[in-house]
Formats: structure tokens, C-alpha cells, sequence
């Protein structure tokens, strides 16, 4: 197995691909005790766009308590605090970075989780507003003040006004980089940014919402499948929860060694 000459990119999904959870935005909602199938349901009846959607569940977020203060940033950073993670998540991707990938997470996901994995693997270079990369809290708190390795797409929050504590409130506007169908839009600025071809390009998800970013990679990998329509875009399906049979049908596909 010979090793790679030419640049090589993974885009991975986060929920239920590195998150074990049905999504990082339900696991803010369980420990708040709330629920979001109302907004669920004018989304599903085409009622409600995707950016109306965040904002209704951010507001439902904020107002959580009946008869308390408003949820603010600190707080909903600490709600994601204890995000259940899937099996060999770090070692895939501190690998795929070991062996001269670029490694991106593309997702509409909460923004803070993809953030707390990404500054797991800081580059040697000081922490700078980029895009695709992480806030200066996350690279101060997990990163000693370095830049990420990686590149993070994802939905979410923002903050608002800062209150007198330092706190800030969360803003009523959210943050919306990944389209539900648009995440092969984002490969795509990927690939040219990077100078990776479409051949040497890998993507893993698990749903319908990854179908277009599959469709612009040359490996596409269906993980932990949520149904039946990503699989026939797919040219592999991962059915066990676990990150090492992703590694290993990487490595296979672009004839490299396994790890140890």
C-alpha cells in the first residue's frame, strides 16, 4: 500500500455519526425537558423554511423556563456538557489526520459540539477567526489557545447582548451554514479551497440530508443508516455503531496501510 501524494478530504456528519445521540439539538431539548414537535411538524407540512425552523427552537430554548430567566449562551453551552459520543471517534479522526487528511464536520447540528471535538486536534498555529473554524472560547478552554486542525460547518446559536455578569443572552437570529439538502454545496467550497478532486474525497452520514454531500465524493460512506434512502447513494453501509469499520474501508479505498 503506497502512501498519498495528492490532497485528500473526509467530511464527516456529527449527529449520529461521531454523536451517539438522535441529535445534539434533541439532546439540549431532553435536559431542558421540552419538546420541538410542533415546529417539527409546520416544518414536515411545509409550512416553516429550515432558518425560521432554528429560530423558533432557539426561542423555545431560551424561554424554557416558565417562570425563570432566559437559558443564556453560558448555560446552553454547559446543557451540551455530557454529549454521548460514538465508539473509536477520536482515534478516526486523530488517524485520518495522521495520515494527511483534511478532516471536516458538516452538519446541522449545534455548533458547540462540533467546536469541542475540533479543538481536540489544535494545529500549531494561534487561534484566529477563519472560516470553517472554531470561537476563541472553545480554542482558550480545550485548545490553549490554538487553532483547530479541522473544519466545522454547522447550525446553531449566536450571542446576543452581553449582560453585567459576562454573560450574553442568545440572539434571536441563529446561526445557519449547513441547509438540511445543502451539505454537498459545502464540499464542494471545500474541495476548491482545498484542492482536493471530487475522486479523492470521502463523506460519512447517515440520512437523506447527506445524500447530496455523497453525491459529490468519490467514497461515500452510509453510517449507522436512520432509513432506507441514503443506502443506494451509498458505496458502503456501516451498519455496526462503531467509527473503526469507517477507518478501515478509508484506508482500503485509498490503498492505505492499517493502523495498528
Amino acid at each position: 500500500m503506497t502512501a498519498m501524494t495528492s490532497p485528500h478530504l473526509v467530511c464527516l456528519d456529527m449527529d449520529r455519526v461521531l454523536v451517539d445521540h438522535l441529535s445534539t439539538w434533541q439532546f439540549v431539548y431532553d435536559r431542558l425537558g421540552i419538546s420541538n414537535d410542533e415546529s417539527f411538524e409546520l416544518y414536515n407540512q411545509g409550512l416553516l423554511d429550515e432558518w425560521d425552523w432554528i429560530k423558533l427552537d432557539l426561542a423555545l430554548i431560551k424561554e424554557s423556563r416558565a417562570d425563570g430567566p432566559l437559558v443564556t449562551d453560558r448555560e446552553l453551552r454547559g446543557l451540551m456538557e455530557g454529549m454521548p459520543m460514538m465508539p473509536y471517534w477520536k482515534e478516526l479522526i486523530g488517524h485520518l489526520l495522521d495520515r494527511g487528511f483534511h478532516v471536516a464536520i458538516v452538519s446541522g447540528g449545534l455548533q458547540q459540539t462540533a467546536r469541542d471535538i475540533a479543538a481536540q486536534f489544535p494545529s500549531d498555529q494561534a487561534w484566529k477567526r477563519r472560516w470553517g473554524g472554531i470561537d476563541r472560547f472553545t480554542a482558550q478552554r480545550f485548545a490553549d489557545g490554538l487553532d483547530t486542525k479541522l473544519h466545522v460547518f454547522t447550525n446553531g446559536w449566536l450571542q446576543g447582548k452581553q449582560l453585567e455578569n459576562g454573560d450574553h443572552e442568545i440572539a434571536d437570529f441563529g446561526r445557519y451554514q449547513v441547509q438540511m439538502d445543502g451539505k454537498g454545496s459545502v464540499v464542494k467550497m471545500l474541495q476548491r479551497r482545498l484542492g482536493v478532486s471530487k475522486e479523492n474525497t470521502a463523506s460519512v452520514g447517515d440520512s437523506a440530508g447527506d445524500i447530496s454531500m455523497f453525491h459529490e465524493s468519490g467514497l461515500p460512506i452510509c453510517f449507522n443508516p436512520w432509513d432506507d434512502r441514503p443506502k443506494a447513494h451509498a458505496l458502503h453501509i456501516v451498519e455496526e455503531k462503531h467509527l473503526k469499520h469507517v477507518e478501515k474501508i478509508i484506508f482500503e479505498h485509498f490503498n492505505l496501510a492499517p493502523t495498528p
